[in-house]
């Protein structure tokens, strides 16, 4: 296999493509199924964040191995932006808010040093997303056996996938998602990289100006459905995931998009040498419009004030899961009974800390990067502003946040569904193993064994193509 096509199509449940091939057969998700195994039980990280989704694809590990637990978090070992580095302890923030003008296309000319933490075991010098990282990628193991790669995504910050070197990705398109406002305007984003997948498989870069030769690897997210799930008047009408008539229009933009892809791949004589993955960072719930409730944001900041003023260290409470940083880990029993007491109050349906955390998670007393407590709330339950429109949102450990679809295409497959559990950090093992690469090579992969994703003819799809 000389190429794969990677699209993460965010805020797709697995119930969405099965809804989309049962009910529309002509669809270009429908017809890629035709010719693909399609992993119907398939899980992504938790907490499903799109970096940690994203991460579990191109690394093969879950946030324990790649420090990354969500986009916003903190570290107990880094500093502060623009400080002397005298203050252990800062939260780090790697959204647009590290744009140099989060409202240019091209964030300003990229991400600006002065909003980055610090590292003051290493000279005090900013800590960009990519040295965040602490194990190898996908891109950084294909390029260097010679090979090109490419990636889109939604944020300069998206540097991430350069891994720990900065240097994994040969042509990286990061346009600011932020700077595209409304859910028809980013579907003209979608577009942007859409357009840029296109040049790509006519060996050019993204830009179409230089040729340069098709990637090994490259691929895209899509923001267009995860925006009409989350906009006030978008979202599903009921708990089966039929869409609203917003959420409907997203999920025929999107298909017509990967429709235009396949095609070009088609007229390029590609489809004997491109395996494409199809799948997605995050789901977003509720999917039910009946569940929805907007959490207390001051509730569970007020209940540990309670037990001592500055006990929180950071508090990340986004979508549908929240995170506690404590600036004394001895009192994480305190706060636990503490949030007991009101877990109906705040709509708390589980709350992991101490052993129960460490089952999923490193040692927050060993590892700077985890918090001391996860709270995930009762289904439905999102994490937004008072005043937020949001009627969705994602993070969390439901399945609507966690099952996203997955479905591996080759022109000589035959259908196919597997619903043995799975997950996407099988992703990138099984990209390597498609380009006739060692998957063992990906770190992650040699410290959790992820294994490959089941059922995939490796032999098929390294046999020449019939003349």
């Amino acid at each position: 296999m000389q190429h794969v096509l990677l699209l993460s199509i965010d805020g797709m449940h697995s119930l969405d493509l099965a809804n989309l091939v049962k009910y529309q057969p002509e669809s270009a998700l429908s017809k890629l199924s035709l010719h693909a195994v399609t992993y119907s039980n398939a899980f992504t990280s938790f907490p499903s964040n799109s970096w940690p989704g994203l991460l579990s694809m191109v690394t093969g590990g879950s946030p324990n191995v790649t420090g990354v637990i969500f986009e916003n978090s903190y570290d107990r070992s880094l500093s502060p932006p623009a400080s002397d580095c005298t203050k252990i302890g800062t939260p780090v923030i790697f959204d647009s808010s590290i744009d140099k003008n989060h409202d240019a296309v091209d964030g300003g000319g990229g991400i600006d040093p002065n909003k980055l933490p610090r590292d003051p075991k290493n000279g005090c010098f900013p800590v960009f997303p990519h040295s965040f990282v602490r194990v190898n990628t996908i891109f950084e193991v294909i390029k260097k056996s010679g090979r090109r790669t490419a990636w889109s995504d939604k944020h300069p910050a998206y540097d991430l996938v350069n891994g720990p070197s900065g240097t994994g990705v040969d042509d990286l398109f990061t346009p600011e998602v932020r700077s595209f406002r409304g859910t028809k305007s980013i579907e003209s984003y979608d577009d942007l990289k859409v357009a840029a997948i296109l040049n790509e498989i006519d060996g050019k870069d993204h830009t179409g100006t230089q040729q340069v030769g098709i990637p090994a690897i490259y691929g895209m997210n899509f923001q267009s459905i995860s925006v009409a799930q989350k906009t006030s008047g978008g979202g599903y009408v009921d708990a089966s995931g039929h869409p609203s008539p917003l959420l409907e229009d997203a999920f025929t933009h999107t298909d017509q998009s990967i429709g235009r892809i396949m095609a070009r791949l088609r007229d390029r004589g590609l489809l004997d040498s491109t395996v494409v993955i199809v799948t997605a960072k995050h789901g977003d719930s509720p999917m039910d419009p009946a569940k929805l409730r907007h959490a207390d944001l001051e509730l569970i900041p007020k209940t540990v004030a309670a037990i001592h003023e500055g006990l929180l260290a950071c508090i990340e409470q986004d979508g549908s899961v929240a995170l506690l940083w404590l600036s004394d880990q001895d009192r994480t029993p305190d706060v636990v009974d503490a949030l007991r007491k009101i877990q109906t109050e705040a709509g708390i349906q589980e709350i992991y800390s101490d052993e129960s955390l460490k089952l999923l998670f490193n040692d927050p007393k060993s590892d700077p990067r985890v918090p001391d407590i996860i709270i995930q709330p009762t289904p439905g339950q999102i994490y937004v502003d008072t005043d937020s429109a949001f009627i969705a949102e994602h993070g969390g450990k439901a399945d609507t946040d966690r099952n996203v679809p997955l479905l591996v295409f080759y022109r000589k497959f035959s259908r196919s569904q597997i619903k043995f559990p799975v997950q996407t950090s099988q992703i990138a093992p099984t990209i390597l193993k498609a380009l006739g690469l060692d998957p063992t090579s990906l770190d992650a992969v040699r410290i959790e064994k992820t294994p490959l994703l089941p059922g995939l003819n490796f032999e098929q799809m390294s046999r020449p193509a019939a003349p």
